[in-house]
């Protein structure tokens, strides 16, 4: 178990000491992941953006989700879901996202575009990691983007999520692995959900130092 966000970040980008020299750019999944993803970047000495991943949640339990789409389009949908929704609730669910996407790319990086991936090492950070979605469409936009290398790292994750990033991701970095896993939460003794703001704000101190 981890105290806060910082020990975890700080024991994370340790775990990832073997990517220094790979002038790897770290992309933090907000909100949570962007606090994790600034103390690796910082530790690493590397480049940090916040990329935008959203899951799709089902329209009787929004908290559920049956996919997730990145900021460029990219998405991913469980096929063990996707029967239990109609193509409707489908495109409604990836309207709605995708407007929120554009809001967030202007409150978290102010308008600006992701840095360029083609032939880079890319390590995508969150604070922890639940059904796996958002990451999964962080995972292929950034193959669409010709990333060299991909890794997909977090503090903690159910061992069946990881299992299944390591199909899709080059490399993943997990801290802890539970045997009984319910929530991103139970890995730590103090969580609180970040704003926009904060998260903001730990992408300028990295850009300040």
């Amino acid at each position: 178990m981890f105290q806060d966000r910082k020990e975890a970040g700080e024991k994370l980008a340790i775990a990832l000491e073997k990517f220094r020299n790979t002038n790897p750019v770290i992309l933090g999944i907000p909100r949570g992941g962007a606090e994790t993803a600034y103390y690796v970047a910082r530790h690493l000495n590397a480049e940090l953006a916040l990329l935008v991943s959203r899951k799709l949640g089902f329209p009787f339990d929004p908290e559920a989700a049956f996919g997730a789409v990145a900021e460029d389009g990219s998405v991913y949908i469980s096929d063990t879901r996707r029967h239990s929704l109609s193509a409707n609730e489908i495109n409604e669910s990836l309207k709605e996202e995708k407007k929120e996407i554009k809001r967030r790319i202007q409150a978290l990086r102010r308008g600006r575009p992701l840095p360029d991936l083609d032939g880079r090492t890319i390590i995508l950070v969150d604070d922890g990691i639940a059904t796996g979605a958002t990451l999964f469409a962080a995972v292929e936009l950034c193959r669409k983007q010709k990333a060299a290398k991909i890794v997909v790292a977090a503090p903690i994750a159910g061992r069946a999520v990881e299992s299944v990033l390591r199909s899709r991701a080059d490399d993943v970095v997990i801290l802890e692995t539970p045997p009984s896993y319910h929530a991103v939460s139970q890995g730590y003794r103090f969580f609180e959900d970040l704003t926009d703001q904060e998260a903001v704000d730990f992408a300028d101190r990295w850009e300040k130092e």
